[in-house]
């Protein structure tokens, strides 16, 4: 302090205590700003400590127990959405050589000897001439950048595509299975609604807790700021994500016709009943669509230029309208048909559901917006989400709270109606009037006419798979993950006759600003294990050893993709580097123009904290799925529903002759059930499905019996 004083003008002596009270401020705050940067720093390099990745699940060593318990304390006690962002490490840039050396690995039990030879010489040359500047320049973004792949992946992959979102990019998740909490419309409307604004209240204050992996490791939570009041917005060459701070409105489509509808009074935001009163109020009203207005959403289905070209029209004719769809929080889709499962032809009623989230109609879904909420007419529920702004994951957690608050907090009146009473003092919701100029009646026409043709080519299946779930994987000292990885390669080594490339996706949220890694399950161990499967000359025994040398194998690539050690983002990155420098690498065109015939995801349940899996197990999400990423391939996702039933969304296209997405499903159950008998609890469990025979036309096992665990109160169902 008495060198800040001698630092300070000299004020004169009667200012000499000025000065004391100035360097003691000064010190205070320096001392102050160093504790906060040391904090900040020490928690960084403690986050960026992987060990405990690589440590046996349910076993904890003694310096990761240390380290747990370092990181607690640097932590601090009131935790928020964003407290460990400024802590959180980049994502390190892996070693060029050995990139190269996995992938090679990775490809060898797809490829020939002789394709494999030149995939190698041209991996040799790539690293003798090309690797090490490219890596370079790599490592030069990485020290400036947040993240070194991440705007480059949401650039190139997503906001660069000029393909139609619908299918092709977009993914949707599903309502309940078994249950439906009303078969009010609007009230579902109404609570669902109410349920997501809540959500985005805490969102804005930050009072949803970061999500902390295995219990102890903080992932990246910035996906989470473009959930609402986002859109994407159509450009010739690229699209950009536009994202509002704030929207007091939800734009509502119902048979053709668009609303406007105010989700704020002066006392802030409405209550459930009397959002239901508003979205009633659409249903109720007469009026018909006006001409090409009713199909004009289809142009979010088309193909960005088109899309990008026509808007530009809209924007000028009708930008009151578009303002108001475009600046809205979310897009809300009131259907005219019911969805969801019947017992009549669950199979059948399912896959429509599924179709109806993932693609509709072609021209009743604002496909643009960061999530568009469909209602049904049944009151079954759903969401179609945009993919550029977030991942899986984030939407899922949305999802997961907006479930479990308007089902179990919210709740409905003994007829189906939120809790509350009506406001007739509210006006009523305003129509959209769209002013279009005839030049863009063609091309609504146009890409109405591409929407149903991609809409009606795509093949989607879901089941519910009960015979046995994540309890019993767990009970055979397996992961559950790898587990079902290996039943997709045995089931679609049946289906095709072959292995193929295949993509599992895993998070890289454990750094700043990270998305996504390609794990690459189609493993030598794995096919291995598949091969002895189809071998009837090798005992269970056998296949059991070689079942848990493919799982560890899965799981050491699946933990190195999380730590940032993965294979495919760090080639894509490089690839991208050698188009910004012209400079040509054959290698890299290769990798690039790799096919995925099988892609795969987990879709994780991340707030089981919100569900009563014991009691009412019928109340856990579905999941949901998204297209097939190759033409001639499946898409396939999958969700632990409790400990005893899996969900698969399996979609491919109809125009290929190669794939059928219900055979697939079928070689799943069966891949499921023979991988179980290699363990004794497995064979009973087999024994008992093939003495059952066939139900009602639907897989055995498919549809739990309702009598498990009590109901809800209030609750209808489909059945």
């Amino acid at each position: 302090m008495e060198k800040i004083k001698e630092l300070l003008p000299d004020w004169g002596g009667q200012h000499h205590r000025l000065r004391g009270i100035l360097a003691a401020a000064l010190f205070a705050s320096c001392l102050w700003g160093a504790l906060i940067f040391t904090l900040h720093v020490a928690l960084r390099l403690l986050l960026s400590y992987h060990g405990w990745l690589l440590e046996p699940h349910g076993a904890m060593s003694s310096p990761t127990k240390t380290w747990l318990a370092l990181v607690r304390i640097f932590s601090g006690r009131r935790l928020m959405l964003f407290s460990y962002q400024r802590s959180l490490p980049r994502q390190p840039v892996p070693s060029v050589q050995d990139t190269v050396r996995k992938y090679l690995e990775s490809v060898r039990p797809v490829l020939s000897h002789e394709d494999f030879d030149w995939t190698a010489a041209l991996a040799k040359e790539f690293l003798r001439l090309q690797a090490s500047l490219l890596q370079w320049h790599l490592r030069l973004k990485s020290w400036w950048a947040s993240n070194y792949v991440s705007d480059w992946w949401e650039e190139f992959v997503y906001l660069r595509s000029r393909n139609s979102l619908m299918v092709n990019s977009n993914y949707y998740m599903m309502d309940f299975l078994y249950v439906t909490p009303t078969p009010v419309q609007a009230a579902r409307a109404g609570n669902a609604v109410h349920a997501l604004l809540l959500y985005r209240h805490r969102l804005d204050r930050q009072e949803i807790l970061p999500t902390l992996l295995m219990g102890m490791r903080p992932l990246c939570s910035a996906q989470y700021e473009k959930i609402f009041n986002t859109t994407r917005i159509p450009g010739v060459q690229k699209d950009h994500i536009r994202h509002l701070g704030d929207s007091r409105h939800v734009a509502v489509f119902h048979r053709g016709r668009f609303f406007r509808v105010g989700t704020h009074s002066r006392s802030g935001l409405l209550p459930p009943r009397a959002l239901e009163q508003q979205f009633q109020r659409i249903l109720d009203d007469p009026s018909p669509a006006c001409p090409h207005e009713e199909h004009l959403a289809a142009l979010t289905a088309a193909p960005r230029d088109l899309w990008a070209q026509v808007r530009r029209s809209l924007k000028t004719q009708a930008e009151d309208a578009l303002e108001a769809v475009e600046g809205a929080a979310f897009f809300v889709s009131l259907d005219s048909e019911p969805q969801g499962l019947t017992r009549e032809d669950p199979a059948a009623s399912l896959d429509a559901y599924a179709h109806a989230l993932l693609a509709g109609r072609g021209h009743d879904r604002w496909f643009d917006k960061s999530f568009t909420l469909i209602v049904f007419s049944n009151g079954k529920l759903g969401l179609n989400v945009e993919h550029s702004w977030a991942d899986c994951p984030i939407s899922g957690h949305m999802w997961e709270f907006t479930l479990a608050t308007e089902c179990f907090q919210l709740g409905y009146s003994a007829d189906g109606h939120c809790k509350g009473h009506p406001d007739p003092s509210l006006p009523k919701p305003q129509r959209l009037h769209w002013d279009l100029p005839e030049k863009v009646h063609l091309s609504i026409s146009l890409a109405l006419r591409g929407a149903k043709t991609l809409s009606g080519d795509i093949d989607c299946h879901v089941f519910p798979f009960s015979h046995f779930g994540k309890s019993f994987i767990k009970r055979c000292h397996l992961s559950s993950d790898s587990f079902i990885q290996m039943a997709l390669q045995l089931a679609h080594f049946r289906d095709r006759g072959q292995f193929c490339l295949t993509y599992e996706s895993t998070m890289t949220r454990l750094f700043l600003e990270g998305r996504t890694e390609t794990v690459r399950s189609c493993t030598k161990e794995a096919c291995s294990f598949v091969n002895a499967m189809e071998d009837k000359g090798k005992t269970d025994p056998q296949c059991l050893a070689l079942l848990r040398l493919a799982v560890d194998k899965h799981q050491a690539l699946l933990k190195a993709a999380m730590s940032g050690q993965g294979v495919d983002r760090h080639l894509f990155a490089l690839y991208i580097v050698s188009q910004f420098l012209h400079l040509q690498s054959p290698f890299l065109d290769q990798v690039h123009s790799e096919q995925w015939q099988l892609a795969t995801s987990q879709i994780p349940v991340q707030q089981i904290h919100l569900f009563d899996v014991h009691n009412h197990p019928d109340y856990v999400s579905s999941g949901g799925g998204f297209g097939p990423v190759d033409d001639h391939g499946y898409g396939v996702s999958y969700i632990f529903m409790g400990d005893n039933t899996i969900t698969f969304h399996i979609s491919s296209k109809k125009s290929s002759t190669k794939t059928d997405s219900h055979r697939l499903g079928q070689h799943i159950e069966d891949a499921l059930l023979d991988m179980a008998s290699l363990f004794q609890e497995g064979k009973r469990l087999k024994q008992g499905c093939r003495g059952l025979g066939e139900d009602s036309g639907y897989r055995c096992g498919s549809l739990p019996c309702h009598s498990r665990g009590s109901r809800a109160p209030t609750t209808s169902t489909n059945f």
